[in-house]
């Protein structure tokens, strides 16, 4: 099991600021989802955003205020969502609002329009692009478990891959203790942080924008916002691009369950061929087998003797960890080549490269990302709540696929300890909508294919554009036939008539220089 996005460690994340929100009428009325919110309170429905430039300068943005539960909105103090747009280029093209979400749960989404305005200039200049960070997140009201101390404790410390019964026990004790800390520290604002409300947030942020219908893209966990958004409110959306899918039309517990297969996946028929065909210059064995080899040799070294490397102190998690996210993408992987190079030979790296990578691998996952994804992915759907069904499981599946099923006790034994949720069941199914373009590359390691396959199958309407590689979040990635087919979809209206395929991007080439392809 593994975070839904491209991790923070190797890609730089953009920052935005806000300001305060007055009152003013908005021009579209927010609807009720089927689940049956009330109508939505005056000082909610009328207020107004009060738009000012955002700290890195390309974009505007605000303050919104949120009833805290949707379905009580006059119940406990508001919540503040934090929004953010960019303008469209050129007015009199302009043909609507694009709105876009973060992956995760958990990662900012404020300043993406920024970086999708220049990726593409012809959405740029169809849509005013807008963004937002989703309750829980970022610069909006924040959810707060464990401090950065004993999140790195619960994802560093120690073996994950250890399965005595001591190792075990100290697993289940940090993962109670992480959820007795989301308790004390956000208990009465835990219920709320679920993909359910934030939707409800999504179309108040439409109305108040004035639009009576919205476009949207979204990858990673976007998907499953999407998804939820359109289902709950099909007449206010326009159209919509899912972008490496996860399971929306079932549980987040079966969808997760199927990672470690698909993260084992991606590391031993990509990354690990790529590393032995470029060993001439990484040095990690000629053949995949004594690649894997290699790895695993080191990681067992580090688990006799944890590495001290400029006061990070490197275990096999860490390790485990860097790989994981380094596969997210192929452009990733000469960081992991590099960086198997300096844990393997610390006292021959360069002092730059030893403390870069220090910093890189210090926290396997951030304690504010991990806040809010353990609100969200447990509260959604239902989770078995049996302890010792989550043991024997988690000790099968890391035999059999040890890069991410090592950390599935981790994932799941806080899930089966998080407080009751009251979210109300949310069919995904995909009627009444218009048609839906989505996007998944067959060895995306987070968003695997066959969970992309079993949405597209339930998602009626929907049209799949399966893609080459393993690469998570395939458009904004510079690859041309993704690129096309979503910005004529977006611009022009333009849907493939049916299911349709694009070639990965190919594998970079070090021998070739940086950022060329194999």
């Amino acid at each position: 099991m593994h975070l839904l996005r491209k991790p923070a460690r190797w890609a730089v994340a953009a920052a935005c600021g806000i300001l305060a929100a007055t009152a003013l009428p908005a021009a579209a009325a927010h609807g009720a989802g089927p689940a049956g919110a009330p109508p939505v309170p005056e000082r909610y429905a009328h207020q107004q955003l009060a738009w000012q430039p955002c700290k890195n300068g390309s974009l505007e943005c605000a303050a919104m205020s949120v009833p805290r539960d949707w379905y009580h909105p006059d119940a406990g103090p508001s919540l503040t969502v934090a929004v953010s747009r960019h303008r469209a280029a050129d007015p009199a093209a302009r043909r609507g609002v694009l709105m876009m979400a973060a992956g995760g749960p958990g990662a900012s989404g404020l300043g993406r329009p920024a970086g999708l305005a220049s990726y593409a200039p012809k959405l740029a200049a169809a849509y005013d692009i807008v963004g937002f960070d989703q309750r829980g997140v970022g610069a909006s009201t924040k959810v707060v478990c464990s401090d950065q101390e004993a999140v790195d404790a619960l994802f560093g410390s120690g073996d994950l891959r250890d399965r005595s019964e001591q190792a075990v026990r100290r697993t289940l004790d940090r993962t109670r203790d992480f959820v007795r800390d989301c308790r004390r520290n956000s208990g009465d604002l835990l219920p709320y942080i679920t993909t359910d409300q934030a939707v409800h947030d999504m179309d108040l942020y439409r109305s108040l924008l004035g639009a009576d219908k919205v476009s949207y893209y979204g990858p990673s966990y976007a998907t499953f916002l999407g998804a939820y958004y359109a289902t709950e409110f099909p007449r206010r959306v326009d159209r919509v691009v899912l972008d490496s899918n996860i399971g929306f039309t079932g549980s987040w517990q079966a969808f997760m369950t199927g990672q470690p297969l698909s993260f084992q996946r991606r590391f031993e028929e990509d990354f690990l061929p790529w590393l032995a065909k470029n060993d001439a210059t990484y040095h990690q064995g000629r053949t995949p087998q004594e690649a894997k080899a290699r790895y695993e040799g080191l990681r067992a070294a580090l688990r006799e003797h944890p590495l001290d490397l400029d006061g990070t102190v490197i275990t096999p998690n860490h390790l485990d960890a860097a790989a994981t996210g380094a596969v997210y993408s192929g452009d990733f992987f000469p960081d992991l080549a590099a960086a198997l190079g300096v844990l393997g030979d610390p006292d021959s790296a360069p002092p730059a490269a030893r403390q870069a990578l220090a910093q890189k691998l210090k926290h396997p996952m951030e304690a504010g990302f991990a806040a809010d994804f353990f609100s969200v992915v447990c509260s959604d759907t239902p989770w078995t709540r049996s302890t010792s069904y989550w043991v024997r499981k988690s000790e099968a599946d890391a035999l059999s696929h040890p890069m991410a099923g090592a950390r599935e006790l981790t994932f799941a034994s806080v899930c089966a300890a998080w407080p009751r949720s009251t979210a109300p069941h949310i069919e995904v199914t995909g009627k009444g909508l218009p048609p839906v373009l989505m996007l998944n590359s067959v060895h995306d390691p987070a968003t695997h294919y066959e969970g992309a396959l079993r949405a597209h199958r339930g998602f009626a309407g929907s049209r799949l554009i399966t893609v080459g590689g393993g690469d998570h979040g395939v458009y904004q990635s510079h690859n041309s036939c993704v690129d096309t087919y979503v910005e004529d979809f977006l611009v022009e209206g333009r849907l493939p008539a049916q299911d349709t395929t694009c070639e990965g991007k190919p594998l970079p080439d070090p021998a070739a220089g940086p950022g060329r392809p194999s």
